[in-house]
């Protein structure tokens, strides 16, 4: 497994050509059962990497936030259409695979490899992942960033979307 590791401050332009980013996380387990909506600690990663993203001019689709941090929950038939049709126009798909895993989130990074989109997951460290997703890279264009801290890792974020970018593209030989 590739870990990108936070060194250089964040660039403020991401590679050329990427104008959208599809930002996945666990969402339902994740809501409060007494208020139906995610309490603050648990939007803050999804909100600083949305923040931070569109800081770059970057487009971003997030379930979150279009839901309004669970306060209006779409229907299954309709947030399972509109998540792979947007998963299938973003330039990069970037997640967090959730501890325990998330069964939404690993279905959308299923079809995020199954598009051949450039996959940046951000694995908390001294947690467990799935096979799945530790080997992910060999047969996707993954990048992984191993964190303690979403705010404190945007420079290796950065890092990791250019280089899962490039390699795809290298890859598949457009430029």
């Amino acid at each position: 497994m590739a870990v990108t590791q936070p060194l250089d401050p964040p660039g403020s332009r991401p590679e050329p050509g990427i104008r959208s980013v599809f930002l996945a996380g666990p969402f339902i387990q994740l809501l409060d059962p007494a208020t139906g909506e995610m309490p603050a600690d648990a939007r803050a990663p999804f909100d600083v990497l949305i923040k931070h993203f569109e800081a770059q001019g970057l487009s971003v689709h997030n379930a979150h936030r279009r839901e309004a941090w669970g306060a209006e929950l779409m229907r299954p038939e309709q947030c399972t259409k509109l998540d792979q049709d947007e998963i299938r126009k973003a330039d990069v798909f970037v997640a967090l695979p959730g501890h325990p895993a998330s069964p939404g989130t690993h279905i959308e990074i299923g079809w995020a490899s199954a598009f051949d989109k450039p996959i940046v997951l951000l694995l908390e460290r001294d947690r467990e992942y799935t096979f799945l997703v530790q080997g992910l890279h060999t047969v996707a264009w993954v990048e992984y960033v191993v964190h303690t801290d979403i705010a404190t890792c945007l420079p290796a974020v950065d890092r990791a979307v250019d280089l899962a970018v490039r390699r795809q593209r290298e890859r598949s030989g457009a430029r």
